[in-house]
C-alpha cells in the first residue's frame, strides 16, 4: 500500500449513473487486476473504495456509480483536483490459475476490475470469455473495449433491451462455454449463484462496507473455510472453496 496525492485527469460520465476518473501519480503499488484505491473525499470522514480498472507506471483509473453523497461529490470533481489516494490495496486476481481458457462473469459494476485481469489473460494467450451482466441497455460499459482485447463477449440484461434476457447463470448454462478456470464480480447473490453452481475451480471478489480500507479496523470482515477474513486486506479476491456464503 501507498498513500499520495494524485491529480485529476478527467473524470467523466460514460453510462447511465457511471463515471470513469482517470488520475496521475505514482502507480508502483498496482500487481494485479482486481486491486482497489481508497479515495479521500474533502467534507467526507470515510475515504471511497474504488477498484481499478486499469494502470500504468504514472496514472491509473476507477468507474464508480453515483449512488450516495459520496459518490455524487466524486461526480463533481473537476480535472486538475488533487486527491490523496490510498493504492495497491487489496490481493487482486490470480491470472495464473488459469490453464488454457477463461471464464469471466460480472454484474453491472464488476465488469470494471476484470478488465485487467482480461488484458494480461489475453496477453499470456489465454483463451477468454467475458458474460456480462446489466440491469437494462442505459448501463452498459466498456464493452467496446472488451472487444478491441479479442475478448468473446456475451451481454445479458434482466430487461432484455440488450444482448440476452435474463441472468448470467441462464447465459452460462445456454452457451455452454468451455473454460477450466472462472473470476466473477458482482452482485452478492449472483456471485453466490455462479460459484455454487460451477464445477470447475474460480475466484471471487467480494465486496463489504469498508472503514479503513488497509485492514486495521476489521470492519469489513467475511466468513471463509479458515476462519474470519478482512475483504480489504485478505481479499477482496478469494479462491471459490473458500467462502462461507
Amino acid at each position: 500500500m501507498k498513500q499520495g496525492n494524485y491529480r485529476t485527469i478527467f473524470n467523466r460520465r460514460i453510462a447511465d449513473q457511471y463515471f470513469q476518473m482517470r488520475l496521475e501519480g505514482d502507480c508502483s503499488a498496482f500487481s494485479r487486476g482486481g486491486q482497489f484505491v481508497d479515495i479521500a473525499i474533502d467534507g467526507f470522514f470515510l475515504r471511497r473504495p474504488l477498484a481499478v480498472r486499469e494502470w500504468d507506471s504514472c496514472s491509473f483509473d476507477v468507474i464508480y456509480k453515483t449512488v450516495g453523497k459520496g459518490t455524487e461529490a466524486l461526480s463533481l470533481i473537476t480535472p486538475g483536483t488533487v486527491l490523496n489516494v490510498l493504492t495497491g490495496l487489496g490481493n487482486g486476481f490470480d491470472p495464473y490459475s488459469c490453464k488454457d481458457a477463461a471464464l469471466l462473469i460480472s454484474g453491472g459494476l464488476g465488469v470494471s476490475p476484470l478488465f485487467s485481469l482480461a488484458k494480461e489473460l489475453v496477453r499470456t494467450g489465454k483463451k477468454v470469455s467475458l458474460i456480462a451482466g446489466f440491469n437494462k441497455a442505459s448501463e452498459i460499459i466498456l464493452e467496446n473495449e472488451y472487444r478491441e482485447l479479442g475478448v468473446n463477449l456475451h451481454i445479458v440484461t434482466m430487461d432484455g433491451s440488450a444482448g440476452t434476457r435474463g441472468l448470467v447463470t441462464d447465459a452460462i448454462a445456454a452457451l455452454k462455454p468451455e473454460f477450466d478456470y472462472f473470476y466473477t464480480c458482482g452482485p452478492k447473490l449472483m456471485m453466490k449463484a455462479v460459484c455454487t453452481s460451477l464445477t470447475v475451480p474460480g475466484e471471487a471478489s467480494l465486496e463489504e462496507r469498508m472503514g479503513c480500507g488497509c485492514g486495521i479496523c476489521y470492519g469489513c470482515t467475511c466468513h471463509t473455510v479458515k476462519g474470519p477474513a478482512r475483504v480489504c486486506a485478505d481479499g477482496p479476491v478469494f479462491k471459490k472453496e473458500d467462502i462461507i456464503w
